[in-house]
């Protein structure tokens, strides 16, 4: 495995020169839907908001946001996908797909609740999506059939962005979307059960130690001593870290799980704030090859390569939007087998959200 070793909080990106070359190659031309990639990978539209996904009676949801990929039994998957709308209008829709990859299904998981920004899997199958308002929950749901998720108020009650659970424990590391946030933890009472456990907020000391606080669930945590990030947003395990990113300073973190240590792998700032990489948002952890993928929140709309290259660091353009100005890239997730990327345009062209899939020979990195 390749993977994305985190750097020193002083020398984070620190040798990587901006544009650095991709092992992809450059970006071709945008193709009929506003989409460059590499040579090599093909785009195709999945859905478009309050239009019915091709063979199927689901009209696509408005505002797709944060998403992940699930095998199903039949050798097939399934995609879910966050629908960040206000009112009781928010909820996650899903595309069902077979073993070869045709979409034979689309359907509801969560209904009648608000601004569903990101999320996460679980090492035991079900999407962890999170509601970013200020008495926003972390809803439990199961990606494979229609049906309606559980609310898991023990994960606290805030304006949640994203959840990573680490597959060795069991524990979920939550984010926070306002410009004061905490980086939480919430440890179970019994495993793969969420109803009831230990919610915490990091303290994080010199040289990235971090402790964990015990903090209330009924509201968000600003207690002294517990740190303070700019925006906390997406986040995914892999490699025994959890990724994260923070919008407002242009970062991405990764928290040693095992050793409660947190590093900055990627500051904008150490390349004269010209780097690739601008107002991250959600990520997604490519797990044949460890490589990091990060969605711009705005900026020029990339989803920008996180990775080392032959012992090089690099940060680096993979997939760019054209003319979708005023939206953001979102829910970008691999198929299991790692051949096929799912990522949204939250508002498209014209202000409906649009879901691809792009796929193409990504690195195993054997």
């Amino acid at each position: 495995m390749i993977g994305l070793a985190p750097a020193g909080l002083r020398d984070v990106f620190a040798a990587t020169a901006p544009g650095a070359p991709s092992p992809y190659g450059p970006l071709g031309g945008p193709d009929a839907y506003g989409v460059r990639v590499p040579a090599g990978f093909s785009v195709r539209l999945l859905g478009r908001t309050g239009e019915q996904v091709q063979g199927t009676a689901y009209a696509w949801h408005g505002a797709p946001d944060g998403g992940a990929t699930f095998p199903s039994p039949d050798g097939g998957w399934a995609y879910a996908s966050n629908c960040e709308l206000g009112g009781s209008r928010g909820g996650v829709g899903v595309l069902r797909f077979d073993a070869a990859g045709a979409v034979v299904d689309a359907y509801r998981i969560l209904d009648g609740t608000r601004y569903n920004c990101a999320g996460g899997p679980t090492p035991w199958g079900t999407w962890l999506s999170c509601e970013e308002h200020p008495d926003g929950l972390v809803w439990e749901c199961d990606p494979l059939r229609p049906g309606q998720g559980v609310a898991r108020p023990a994960l606290g009650r805030f304006k949640h962005e994203a959840a990573a659970v680490d597959p060795s424990t069991g524990w979920v590391y939550l984010t926070e979307d306002t410009p004061d946030s905490r980086l939480y933890r919430f440890r179970p009472d019994v495993g793969q059960r969420l109803a009831a456990g230990a919610l915490e907020a990091a303290a994080v000391g010199r040289r990235g130690a971090v402790r964990w606080i015990p903090v209330d669930a009924d509201g968000p945590h600003r207690g002294s001593g517990t740190a303070e990030f700019r925006r906390g947003e997406g986040a995914w395990f892999g490699g025994g870290h959890v990724y994260f990113a923070t919008t407002a300073d242009h970062r991405v973190w990764a928290l040693d799980t095992a050793r409660d240590h947190l590093e900055i792998v990627y500051d904008a700032a150490t390349s004269g704030g010209e780097g690739p990489l601008r107002n991250p948002d959600n990520v997604t952890v490519h797990a044949a090859s460890g490589d990091l993928y990060v969605a711009e929140d705005g900026d020029d709309l990339q989803l920008v390569l996180l990775a080392d290259e032959r012992g090089h660091r690099i940060a680096t353009p993979f997939l760019q939007l054209e003319g979708h100005d005023g939206s953001e890239i979102t829910g970008p997730s691999f198929a299991p087998d790692g051949t096929r990327l799912y990522f949204s345009s939250q508002r498209g062209r014209d202000g409906k959200g649009m879901t691809f899939e792009v796929e193409g020979p990504f690195r195993s990195g054997a």
